[in-house]
């Protein structure tokens, strides 16, 4: 007789199986059809709300691993809070408007959009943002993210445009909102204002310059210079035809320097020993100082430009760099437009939308500011008036889309007032939980340094900016009555309807100017709103209107939007109705970078594809890595990591075919009770306790990483080196409706069930194909994992301290048996470990104390031998003798184990023959056989 086949082998031919990437559609036609996500909130409907408002990502390209990311992170958190009885809505959203639609059009389909009417423009900007939004929403689809994908939020919906115009009138009639001719970033390329958040700093070279300003009118206070200068210093060559000024601090020291060449200079007596060497000079004399005030109003003569610069005065100018005397063009900064405002000096802009110099700047009129910069150099090499220059590289801000570098331009522009509610929106900030903790302290002070928001752009696709003007007065208009009309029409036929139309046909029959009172004669602001506006309402706009939240429970996007959505959409909400914060909780995630920690570019060839990632390994994949990293830093990408997840994958995957293939046929209502229960089956229980604590408290905190560790860590450590392999005897060999089988079945059931749910958001293809595989107790609901609950510890079942002190002893003397077996074997004195008979000697107190400690358990059945005894013999010297590592004092001793080998559990027994009918089994294996139907 074949006695294998007796043997209660595992199932091996259930569902989960290889090829991940191939099956994974499969599933996602099954949850399409089983409409999970609504089912999921049917499930959950009357529950504790949970609302993940999603970050709209732009809708200009397809998705990238950052994104992947992100919309990975979002899905592990929602499916979590549902299967701990949360109830979960999840509406995806997609960022529509602005300059990197524009730009991504113009360049993929090479459109002459000054060529074209601006409602033909933009709606073909629509159908190009649609078109991606499909194309993300597809590749979000594949990574197993549920949500309503049949009722997204997008920005440029015309229900959404209707609310955010609202959102604008009601922060302009708080008087939040302004319109004014200052200093802004500005792109060149684009032609457009931009945002501090759409701002990106990089190191560029550069060449610093300290020039020579003549002395025009001292206001009779200095004598006895024939040339007198003063030198200011600048790394921006280029706004040099745009200064008026130069401002001194009123109370620093100021000295007027001679040098051997009979020329003498005005510069901060701080500064004096270190520009001087700049200039080339060894020996100088300081011939008289004073302090910053006393040179007010002084007028110096222009360097290269028939003009005179003012001498003014500003608190800001420190001694820390350059010379004391701060260059002042207010056409390029926000300080000097402000210092020159308010000594009533005239504004002058010498730098066009494309960042071209104008005739006001001269021979240099028609270069584009680059190309200036060593043309001025030269210049005033030539003229004298260059007194020292030095090349260094300096971070410098440049655009986010076109990675240009941008220039400091005035042009009147639309402002929110951040100032106005500054610190209302800073207190907002104390009701919001930040993971990382640190996060409350880097929002309140981006918000305090922060200058006025710069909400005007000069594009076409965007939200207009819902303003009017009268001819009459010239004045802007915006009024609870302007903006219900714009809402309105916007709702019925979109924001294109206001480049259609005529002011007079958007506006209502019969208005006036709220200011002169002019019946006709209207125009419409032409500029469009900034994109961080449209995505800053989505808390009105979409998920307060729509969706009906309000605040949302979550936000979570990339550390890069403490400057961008989380702060835009904080100021709207403060701003407009002053409210907290739309969220009650903010989370962040890092960069994700190649392998080596370097930005991935495709210039680098660094870059990696998801649905690359997802066509070799799977979604679930792509889902573990982004759970098994500390997100919270730069996630870091190679497939060199994928591959190391892979094997991490495949041990929870090969735990889940054990205890699966040894519970065919078991029925999960008919567990065994925690009283006869084998005191090693609920060791495994109450390990199986403390990861499912470990794992709630992990997921409360958002630390995936941990749940994933703490899952590998149980499925290595405590069952496949531990558990698993000392219970394989009792699974195969024992009866197999027997009390003892049934004991390790149920703790393999519980095992099973609870690591399923636990990985169920991480890994939601692998743990739904475990859970249609596996068996169930009534009440469960079969069709899906993600529609039942995370188990609670199993208390009942669970060992008290004093009990797992003692597996905590076997542990370690099984480690100790182990290496002498090792050892055995390769003597080549045994084979497998069932050839063993092992002895242990105990020589310390701490050897006997463990001892002691394991009296009455079944030692050879832990240690996978024959036989184990304790005895107090001298260890045989034909034997294989070793001291313990974890009890020094404990010696062990292997020899050949005693008895035949039983033909169907392989363990060598003297019992072995003593059935006539069975004379190669041991007497354990053929009460078995002798209960099996064909006997």
């Amino acid at each position: 007789m074949d006695y294998n086949k007796t043997i209660n082998l595992p199932k091996t031919d259930f569902p989960m199986r290889a090829g991940l990437p191939k099956r994974e559609p499969e599933m996602l036609k099954r949850w399409q059809e089983q409409d999970v996500y609504n089912e999921l909130l049917k499930k959950n409907e009357g529950k504790p709300l949970f609302n993940l408002h999603d970050g709209p990502p732009f809708s200009n390209g397809g998705i990238h691993m950052g994104t992947a990311m992100n919309k990975a992170l979002k899905d592990i958190i929602t499916r979590s809070y549902a299967m701990r009885g949360y109830y979960t809505p999840y509406i995806p959203g997609w960022d529509n408007h602005g300059m990197p639609i524009e730009s991504a059009i113009i360049k993929q389909n090479k459109l002459n959009h000054k060529a074209m009417s601006i409602p033909d423009f933009r709606s073909a900007c629509h159908d190009f943002a649609q078109h991606y939004v499909g194309v993300q929403m597809d590749a979000f689809k594949r990574m197993g993210v549920i949500g309503d994908w049949e009722h997204p939020y997008l920005t440029m919906n015309p229900g959404f445009e209707a609310e955010e115009v609202k959102v604008f009138g009601a922060m302009y009639k708080k008087g939040y909102i302004y319109k004014d001719f200052k200093p802004v970033y500005w792109c060149p390329h684009d032609e457009t204002a931009l945002a501090e958040a759409e701002i990106e700093y990089q190191d560029d070279p550069c060449t610093t310059v300290y020039v020579k300003f003549p002395m025009h009118d001292d206001c009779g206070k200095l004598s006895g210079y024939d040339k007198l200068f003063f030198v200011i210093w600048t790394t921006t060559i280029w706004t040099l035809p745009g200064n008026l000024a130069i401002a001194l601090h009123p109370d620093e020291s100021y000295a007027v320097v001679k040098a051997p060449n009979g020329e003498a200079y005005i510069m901060a007596e701080a500064l004096v020993e270190k520009v001087m060497h700049l200039g080339g000079f060894d020996t100088w004399e300081v011939a008289e100082t004073h302090p910053g005030a006393f040179f007010e109003n002084m007028l110096a003569d222009h360097p290269f430009l028939p003009k005179t610069s003012r001498l003014l005065l500003a608190d800001y100018v420190t001694m820390d760099s350059g010379t004391g005397c701060v260059h002042t063009a207010p056409g390029f900064g926000a300080d000097d437009y402000e210092t020159c405002k308010r000594y009533g000096v005239e504004m002058v802009v010498p730098v066009d939308d494309q960042g071209r110099h104008t005739e006001y700047a001269g021979k240099y009129a028609g270069m584009k500011t680059d190309e200036s910069n060593p043309v001025i150099l030269a210049d005033m090499k030539e003229s004298g008036m260059l007194f020292a220059s030095e090349d260094i590289i300096h971070s410098y801000p440049h655009c986010w889309r076109c990675k240009g570098p941008i220039i400091f331009r005035a042009t009147p522009q639309w402002f929110c007032s951040v100032e106005s509610f500054k610190e209302q929106a800073v207190a907002a900030c104390d009701d919001v939980r930040w993971v990382p903790g640190w996060g409350i302290d880097r929002m309140k002070s981006m918000i305090r340094e922060r200058n006025d928001w710069c909400i005007s752009r000069q594009r076409k696709w965007g939200l207009p900016i819902p303003v009017f003007y009268c001819k009459d007065c010239g004045k802007p208009i915006c009024t609870d009555e302007t903006i219900d009309a714009i809402s309105k029409l916007f709702a019925a036929e979109g924001s294109n309807a206001w480049f259609a139309k005529e002011a007079e046909e958007i506006l209502p029959e019969g208005f006036a100017c709220p200011h002169c009172g002019a019946k006709a004669g209207f125009t419409k602001e032409t500029d469009t709103l900034d994109g961080w506006f449209d995505s800053g309402s989505s808390h009105f706009a979409a998920m307060k209107k729509d969706q009906g939240f309000w605040p949302a429970t979550m936000y979570l996007e990339g550390l890069d939007q403490y400057r961008g959505w989380f702060q835009s959409a904080l100021l709207t909400a403060v701003g407009a109705f002053g409210q907290g914060a739309p969220f009650k909780e903010c989370v962040t995630h890092g960069w994700t970078v190649d392998g080596e920690g370097r930005a991935m570019h495709k210039s680098l060839g660094n870059g990696m594809d998801p649905a690359e990632i997802i066509n070799q390994y799977g979604a679930d994949l792509l889902r573990l890595w982004a759970a098994s990293a500390d997100y919270h830093a730069d996630v870091r990408c190679s497939h060199e990591i994928f591959k190391q997840l892979s094997q991490n994958y495949l041990k929870f995957r090969n735990t889940a075919r054990y205890c699966l293939g040894n519970l065919d046929g078991f029925d999960a209502d008919q567990l065994t009770a925690p009283a006869e229960m084998e005191e090693l089956d609920r060791w495994a229980v109450t390990r199986l306790n403390a990861l499912m604590e470990k794992c709630a408290k992990a997921y409360n905190d958002y630390e995936f990483l941990v749940v994933t560790h703490a899952v590998n860590d149980f499925c290595v450590v405590d069952m496949s080196n531990f558990y698993l392999d000392i219970i394989k005897d009792r699974l195969y060999c024992e009866e197999k409706d027997g009390a003892k089988r049934r004991s390790a079945q149920t703790a393999l059931f519980l095992i099973l069930d609870t690591m399923t749910k636990l990985m169920a958001p991480i890994l939601c293809f692998t743990c739904d194909e475990i859970w249609l595989s596996m068996p169930h107790r009534s009440g469960d609901d079969g069709r899906n994992v993600v529609f039942n609950d995370m188990n609670k510890p199993f208390t009942d079942y669970a060992l008290d301290e004093t009990a797992m002190e003692k597996w905590s002893a076997v542990e370690k003397l099984r480690d100790d048996v182990n290496a002498v077996l090792e050892a055995a074997r390769a003597e080549k004195k045994i084979g497998k470990a069932l050839e063993a008979h092992v002895a242990l000697h105990a020589g310390d107190d701490a050897a006997s104390a463990a001892l002691v400690q394991v009296m009455g358990l079944n030692l050879a059945e832990l240690f996978i031998v024959s036989d184990c005894q304790v005895s107090s013999a001298e260890p045989d010297a034909a034997s294989t003798v070793g001291q313990g590592a974890n009890f020094p004092g404990l010696t062990v001793e292997v020899s050949e184990a005693r008895g035949d080998k039983c033909e169907r559990c392989w363990m060598h027994s003297p019992t072995v023959g003593a059935d006539a009918d069975h004379p190669t089994l041991c007497a354990r294996c053929a009460a078995v056989v002798r209960k099996l139907p064909q006997f």
